[in-house]
């Protein structure tokens, strides 16, 4: 064990022994076509079909003038089975996938009529939904501004999370019925229960509870349905990305972590990598570790996805590209 952090969970002092890393790193698992290169990557996500879908940034950091389509469906042994969205999305941030295998896609960026937006594909790439006004920025409730995460509760209502700058622009989360019916919204920006700093990925866990990766503030914020908080976590570092499988289990990608502060943030004794463990009570048990933590802006995995069975993706937007991770 290498070294003890400290974090507060239920207003409780708890000493964390650093957690071991049993994964194995596969690298260059997916196969892109002949001449295309990986882009900037933060969505990874399982079907129920065990297929992986990936939306890469179009070989950069953004789809801007690029005609490849930016979202892509391999099966369990990285083979590329299809690929649409050329011209739709401009800056593809967050992904969710219902159980439907509809595709749920937020937008991050906005200019000349595409972006910020959280777009629903069926999986042979129709668009069947698409929240927000095309290429406008805004803080109402048909308007996003830098929507970064979307999540489909069970009964089908719509949570967004919008926002991706410390102290200005929108810090909130938005919910919506099924049919994309403004509900309503919470949030704001600071560091108090149910505000807001760079609300960057959501996931549910079995209870229906929604859990918000409250990036630049370090933690993990859970709410109820209806946006009342109920805890705040830590322990899981500067939450990027963030998944829970049906067993309850939390991953967390964290690739911002660094002990010098600047805009990846002040988060002493935390390092980048994939905290693994449970939704349930808090308790992280495994850890694999950024291979190039730097200090640099961002590194590693910060998309995250599983599919239940020992498998964990990363998806990265310095390095840009997918990494897989399977249990030794």
């Amino acid at each position: 064990m290498a070294g003890r952090l400290r974090y507060t969970l239920y207003g409780i002092v708890v000493t964390l022994l650093a957690q071991p890393n049993p994964y194995r790193t596969v690298e260059n698992w997916f196969k892109l076509p002949e001449g295309r290169t990986w882009g900037s990557t933060s969505t990874v996500a399982v079907d129920s079909k065990g297929h992986i879908w990936i939306a890469e940034r179009c070989g950069a950091n953004g789809c801007a003038g690029k005609t490849v389509d930016p979202i892509l469906e391999f099966d369990d042994s990285g083979k590329l089975l299809k690929s649409f969205g050329s011209g739709l999305l401009l800056f593809p941030h967050g992904i969710w996938i219902d159980k439907q295998d509809n595709l749920w896609i937020a937008d991050g960026q906005g200019a000349d009529r595409i972006g910020h937006q959280v777009i629903k594909f069926s999986p042979d790439g129709k668009v069947l939904m698409a929240i927000g006004k095309a290429g406008v920025a805004g803080d109402g409730p048909d308007t996003f501004n830098q929507p970064n995460a979307v999540a489909i509760a069970p009964n089908g209502d719509i949570f967004i999370s919008d926002g991706h700058n410390r102290g200005r622009g929108n810090a909130r989360v938005v919910k919506f019925t099924k049919d994309g019916k403004f509900i309503k919204q919470w949030g704001g920006h600071g560091s108090g229960p149910g505000e807001f700093e760079v609300p960057h990925c959501l996931a549910f866990d079995s209870q229906g509870r929604l859990f918000v990766g409250d990036r630049a503030n370090n933690r993990i914020q859970i709410f109820d349905q209806d946006g009342k908080f109920i805890a705040e976590w830590k322990q899981f570092g500067r939450p990027s990305g963030m998944f829970i499988d049906s067993h309850d289990v939390i991953y967390v990608g964290d690739s911002e972590s660094i002990e010098t502060g600047g805009y990846a943030g002040n988060n002493p004794g935390f390092k980048r990598g994939i905290r693994i463990g449970s939704a349930k009570d808090g308790a992280v048990t495994a850890f694999i570790p950024d291979p190039t933590p730097g200090l640099g802006a961002t590194s590693g995995a910060e998309g995250v996805g599983a599919d239940g069975k020992g498998t964990v993706y990363g998806a990265e937007v310095l390095q840009k590209g997918v990494k897989k991770y399977v249990r030794q």
